[in-house]
């Protein structure tokens, strides 16, 4: 049987078409990707279809020699330069399984012109290098190194995807977690790649790293799912948002259809039913720049709160909560935004057909006790404007159920919100509360207001609005008239709503709290001092406070009632990771030497995970209740004790496994 032909395929073309206000595009990537479907489905009508379809795809590669990016691809076959240089990542994934697999269905001249394109694009791709930071392209890299020089023979292409592989692991290693952490749309990228390395890969070492990498990937995955609303918890270092408003099916569904197809190992499904209810996680993405993150999951939702935002894409703040009946999760999220721009005014990058978002502006800090939160907010650039403000942005308002403010039920919109006022959004079957805690005004009675804005309801903290100008004393660190950055501090914190009688209870809860506000008076700038802003809330026994520069815009501290926080690579009540040589959660304990290891924990089934992402071998010992297991030496790889089943997969692999308690299944 033919393969089904998209209703968006332009016969005229021969590639996938969009259409949009701007005109009729076609990404060139979607056409790499349907000539490989038609070539692996194989039927003539598929590969003569194939054949056309690969040769509008090639014409939109760069082949120009002295053209700087020769060998790269257009991202739209209406381009004629080079924008995005990640065209060539995503063409040639396509590409070189297919030539792979099935490069014999094809017509000989056809076979040697991908070819020749693989290995123009490959050249590009060595020649642009990206940095290991940038997570989804730099697996990209790997794999399209890795498998296009072994499909073209080449050693030299080959060993550059085995070796940037290793840095990608020590530069990750470094933190805990890939930089570009915890993205429903580019963390999907990275396992998906991982995959094909693993199932094409003729480079056993670099296949069992693979795997190692997708096991721990996979498990901070599946720590973020909420179970209930089987959406991608935040914080998001990068999200579309058609993700971020749950637009797009539940990721829940994704990671089943990864462990049925084997994207993912299959011990991890255990993690969506680990018995615990109430958990909270925290990573670390970049140590260097402090860059980490927490989510806290309850029945009813979950709240995650980034440390510093990512970049445009950030959904710095954010929680998930049920809303029974309605057809999805509520959302509430944060967006800093510049001249009152909102959904629709413009599209992600320069493609003209991406889907549109809502682009965070600022800067933020951030700091999570459980369900509590405290944040500040800065514009990236407040040089000229007309208005800057920081959001908090709650999906379908149709779907809140009621508001209150300071006890009171809010009966009509807009409603102003005075200093230090405390909302509560009543919405399915959590109450949200929001006060505002410190606002810089840059100009004159800059509003905090809570309103409806197409379809959501927001709650606005404005630094400015007013006439257009520029702002001297904001415009930049260097500026002799600087005296610090706007900012805007919020307390958060979500609750059940079956917790509270109705949000004049839930308000009175929120305002027993005591709170500190802090902030040095301004000054103009001798480019040395700082200019220190604190707030912290304080409830029973519990704590959360945040410090930071006003001048620098840096962290100095986060904390709660047991002290100042660090960046833990993971710290979860199933799973944690370590670079200090032990490791013990739950009975286990793993002693590894000079080196990296992440433990899954689940006593009751008698399941234990250990992960090891160190390059070099280091000795392990696992101690468990009933159990242990000591190796003399082991490098990247996983050992799974299942019910006293040992299953054991690494690379340097040295000395007889010594084992009590349990019995070795397999050994690679």
């Amino acid at each position: 049987m033919t393969l089904p032909i998209p209703d968006d395929f332009n016969p005229e073309t021969f590639l996938i078409a969009q259409q949009t206000e701007n005109g009729t595009f076609h990404e060139t990537r979607k056409g790499a990707r349907f000539a490989a479907e038609l070539v692996a489905n194989g039927t003539d009508a598929d590969l003569q279809l194939a054949e056309k379809v690969l040769d509008a795809t090639l014409a939109c590669q760069e082949m120009l020699p002295n053209d700087p990016h020769y060998g790269n691809f257009y991202w739209m076959a209406e381009d004629d330069v080079v924008a995005d240089l990640n065209a060539v990542e995503f063409n040639l994934e396509h590409m070189i399984p297919m030539m792979i697999r099935y490069a014999d269905r094809l017509q000989p001249t056809t076979q040697d012109r991908v070819l020749q394109a693989i290995r123009l694009g490959l050249d590009e791709i060595r020649t642009l290098n990206v940095h290991v930071g940038y997570s989804n392209i730099t697996m990209l890299d790997i794999l399209n190194s890795c498998l296009g020089g072994e499909l073209l023979g080449d050693t030299t292409i080959a060993q550059r995807g085995y070796d940037k592989l290793v840095r990608w692991i020590e530069f990750t290693n470094e933190s805990g977690i890939p930089r570009e952490y915890n993205s429903p749309t580019y963390t999907p990228v990275i396992i998906r790649a991982l995959k094909r390395l693993t199932d094409l890969t003729i480079h056993e070492p670099t296949r069992i790293r693979a795997r190692t990498l997708t096991a721990r990937l996979g498990l901070s995955a599946l720590l973020h799912i909420h179970r209930e609303t089987g959406r991608w918890a935040g914080p998001h270092s990068r999200a579309y948002q058609p993700s971020v408003v749950c637009e797009n099916p539940p990721e829940l569904e994704m990671i089943q259809d990864w462990l049925q197809d084997g994207h993912l190992p299959a011990w991890l499904s255990d993690v969506l039913t680990n018995p615990s209810d109430l958990f909270f996680i925290t990573e670390t993405a970049s140590i260097q720049e402090g860059m980490g993150y927490s989510t806290y999951q309850a029945e009813n939702f979950a709240l995650g709160v980034a440390s510093k935002e990512y970049g445009g894409q950030s959904d710095v703040m954010m929680a998930h909560y049920v809303r029974e009946g309605a057809e999805r999760p509520g959302v509430m999220y944060t967006r800093y935004v510049m001249d009152d721009k909102w959904l629709g005014d413009f599209y992600h990058a320069t493609d003209r057909t991406t889907s549109r978002n809502l682009i965070e502006e600022g800067k933020f800090f951030g700091v999570q006790n459980g369900a509590s939160a405290i944040g500040i907010y800065a514009p990236k650039n407040m040089w000229h404007c007309h208005s800057a403000k920081a959001t908090f942005i709650f999906t379908q308002s149709q779907h809140v159920d009621d508001i209150w403010l300071n006890g009171k039920k809010v009966e009509q919109l807009p409603v102003q919100i005075p200093e230090q006022g405390i909302v509560v959004i009543g919405s399915g079957n959590a109450y949200i509360a929001i006060q505002p805690l410190a606002q810089h005004d840059a100009g004159r009675d800059a509003p905090i207001q809570l309103i409806e804005k197409q379809g959501d309801l927001v709650l606005e903290i404005y630094n400015y609005k007013g006439t257009e100008k520029n702002f001297w004393e904001m415009e930049s660190t260097l500026n002799p008239f600087f005296k610090g950055h706007a900012y805007s501090g919020v307390y958060v914190e979500v609750a059940d709503k079956s917790d509270y009688a109705d949000g004049i209870a839930f308000t009175e809860h929120i305002k027993s709290g005591e709170i500190d506000i802090q902030i040095a008076d301004p000054f103009t700038t001798d480019f040395v001092s700082e200019r220190p802003l604190s707030l912290s809330y304080s409830r029973n026994d519990r704590t959360l406070g945040l410090k930071v520069d006003l001048m620098s815009w840096s962290l100095k501290k986060r904390w709660t009632e047991d002290g100042a926080l660090g960046f833990p690579m993971l710290e979860s009540p199933s799973a944690v990771a370590s670079g200090d040589g032990e490791i013990s959660l739950n009975g286990a304990t793993v002693k590894f030497g000079d080196g990296i290891a992440w433990l899954y924990t689940n006593p009751d089934k008698n399941l234990w995970v250990v992960g090891i992402q160190s390059i070099n071998p280091v000795p392990l010992k696992l101690t468990l209740p009933d159990g242990s297991l000591e190796l003399e030496k082991i490098g990247t790889g996983t050992i799974i004790w299942d019910n006293g089943q040992i299953t054991i997969e690494a690379n340097d692999l040295q000395g007889t496994p010594k084992i009590v308690g349990g019995q070795l299944a397999s050994t690679e």
